[in-house]
């Protein structure tokens, strides 16, 4: 690992990661269907703004604002030839604030996945995936990232392309996973059989977890499945939506509140988490209370789902509003999972 994480996760118990990229760039400007990553280039400043408000509420991670910035999601926009000059731009914004925050913070360089299906079920090849996430991983290391941090896959074939196209960077790698409806990937994965995929991938990964999804009750309980098949020096990673996703007028809105997600975070550190932060929704006030929740906490007992539905609600509650907005076309899966 990188010294920085290296001696974070010595220091202590749990890290904080930062929240919703998507959500908060929305609320500077950016519109529905445009790439956030464009803005690496035209508003550095509004990027650097997130980032300083996701330190100052108490992040110990920041993730790039890269999570598109593959050349399959960057031709959806005509920029597929830009891929290491948005990657460079976005690691070195993040670097900048890290550089400044007066304490240690890790800068990860996010990495989603491609949009595309791997063979033999669709036509991208592993290799094609791999080399795509290799260009971008490079970027990100030369522009200042200290980890690599690949999120939001769903399948086999896309976790090992993308980990190993991050390992030509020689940085330390973190993965999550995205657990839907019925505690499965897109692609059919449970939280147990994720985690062994995790460890025969020939790559070693500085953590490993569950993100997104369609609500912190069913992030936490994937986290369950993570632990069961954990190894006992794993670290176990939860980024998880705020609240739950609810469609009206055209829009995904979620209800979390800085109260729902410190108990997510409560929760999730009983499950066994050891790096948790905010998915989609998550704004600087609830991922600050995130951080409060989280200090100075001693884990309880794993939390069985009799008590997760109390304190989060019911397991499956989102599932409804995630696939109207399917139906809509108003959630791309691969594509914005950080609105």
């Amino acid at each position: 690992m990188s010294e920085i994480l290296t001696s974070l996760l010595a220091a202590r118990d749990c890290l904080v990661a930062d929240g919703a990229m998507g959500t908060n760039l929305f609320a500077a400007g950016l519109m529905t269907g445009d790439a956030p990553e464009l803005w690496n280039e035209a508003h550095p400043d509004r990027i650097a703004a997130v980032h300083r408000d996701m330190v100052a509420a108490g992040a110990d991670i920041i993730l790039t604002n890269s999570f598109g910035a593959n050349r399959y999601r960057l031709a959806l926009h005509g920029a597929e030839a830009r891929v290491a000059e948005l990657n460079r731009a976005a690691a070195r914004i993040a670097r900048g604030v890290a550089d400044r925050a007066g304490r240690p913070v890790v800068v990860a360089g996010s990495i989603g996945p491609t949009g595309e299906i791997y063979q033999p079920v669709g036509p991208l090849a592993v290799a094609d995936g791999r080399a795509a996430f290799a260009e971008q991983a490079l970027a990100l290391a030369e522009g200042g990232a200290d980890v690599l941090w690949i999120e939001t896959i769903s399948g086999t074939e896309e976790l090992e392309a993308a980990a190993g196209g991050a390992a030509e960077a020689g940085l330390p790698i973190i993965a999550t996973m995205t657990f839907d409806t019925n505690g499965r990937t897109m692609m059919g994965l449970g939280p147990g059989e994720a985690m062994r995929v995790a460890h025969g991938l020939g790559v070693a990964l500085a953590g490993f977890g569950s993100n997104c999804g369609i609500g912190p009750a069913a992030l936490v309980d994937s986290l369950r499945g993570l632990a069961a098949a954990a190894a006992p020096d794993d670290v176990i990673v939860a980024k998880g939506n705020c609240g739950i996703p609810e469609y009206h007028d055209g829009h995904i809105h979620y209800t979390g509140t800085p109260e729902v997600m410190a108990a997510y975070a409560r929760l999730a550190r009983d499950a066994g988490a050891r790096i948790i932060g905010g998915c989609c929704g998550t704004s600087p006030a609830h991922l600050a209370a995130i951080a409060d929740a989280l200090k100075d906490y001693a884990p309880g007992l794993p939390p069985d789902r009799a008590a997760i539905e109390a304190a989060l609600g019911p397991l499956a509650a989102g599932a409804d509003a995630l696939q109207q907005a399917d139906a809509a076309g108003l959630r791309r899966r691969g594509r914005r999972r950080r609105g």
